[in-house]
């Protein structure tokens, strides 16, 4: 398959693609964690990677250097890699595409991924994505979907989005599939955006779930489950001493219910997110000593 080259070629059943890229897709790092999170989960292995030198701008995404043995000075190139492993408790196998989102020939490498999925005979392919939203942090994880088809939007759950606007590679990636007529669902989990610089677990925790439902498969997630509390209880204590942003998080829990609740004057949300990502680093800072 031109562009993608194999470095082990594993024998598959059943198996599903799930899809998850670093960036503008990625808010609190949401869709890799919980990628990576499932990686380990199923014992994941590197069977193949995609060219980086089709897909990416060096002077945008750059390559960073490394020491090795603490001399040597290695370059290491963004890539998009391939890894398989199989599904703990079924006789399902399931390959995982990561790494930065590309800076450019997203169609070209669109159909790079709806040859593998062939190739593979994959029967779902799976994206995933997390977006900023005027959301708390103190409730259940909203997670919005597109689906391939009405069938599978009902399997789902998940509400459905209407999201008009600008795209990244992961809704790209899901067109293309449903496109080609493979099987395919783009699932997306709201952050809230006064906390976009801290990584969410909770949100991770949330599309797995999702993914779960949608491929009917279970996963063993204390971890995730313990580190989503962890961090609500971290934001917990950090907004009881931020005036600003206690009130913010109020109304947004107000919004939920009451879809006609306005701001008013309240502080933008921007300028309270900027102190209250400071107030967490500061924080961090003071934990670590």
């Amino acid at each position: 398959m031109e562009g993608l080259t194999w470095e082990r070629r594993p024998e598959l059943r059943d198996p599903f693609l799930i899809c998850a890229f670093k960036g503008w897709n990625d808010a609190a790092d949401s869709a890799t964690t919980a990628l990576e999170f499932l990686a380990r989960k199923w014992s994941a292995e590197r069977v193949a990677a995609i060219d980086p030198d089709d897909f990416f701008d060096f002077q945008v995404t750059r390559p960073h250097v490394r020491l090795t043995e603490g001399q040597t000075r290695e370059i290491v190139w963004p890539e998009l890699v391939l890894f398989s492993g199989h599904v703990a408790g079924s006789d399902r196998d399931a390959l995982l595409l990561t790494g930065p989102e590309p800076n450019m020939r997203w169609r070209a490498l669109t159909q790079i991924v709806v040859e593998l999925a062939r190739e593979a005979d994959v029967g779902m392919v799976v994206s995933l994505g997390a977006l900023l939203a005027d959301v708390p942090h103190t409730r259940p994880v909203q997670i919005t979907g597109i689906a391939g088809d009405p069938a599978l939007a009902e399997r789902l759950g998940s509400s459905q989005t209407r999201y008009e606007g600008p795209t990244g590679i992961v809704g790209v990636l899901q067109d293309g599939c449903r496109r080609a007529g493979l099987g395919c669902a783009s699932l997306w989990a709201a952050v809230p955006h006064y906390v976009a610089a801290v990584p969410s677990p909770k949100a991770a925790l949330g599309l797995v779930r999702t993914m779960e439902r949608l491929l009917e498969i279970e996963v063993e997630a204390d971890e995730l489950e313990t580190a989503s509390s962890e961090y609500e209880e971290r934001l917990d204590e950090a907004v009881a001493n931020e005036p600003e942003v206690r009130s913010l998080v109020e109304r947004l829990e107000q919004q939920l219910d009451e879809e006609d609740i306005s701001f008013g004057d309240l502080p933008s949300g921007d300028s309270i997110a900027r102190e209250f990502q400071r107030f967490l680093r500061d924080q961090g800072r003071r934990g670590e000593g």
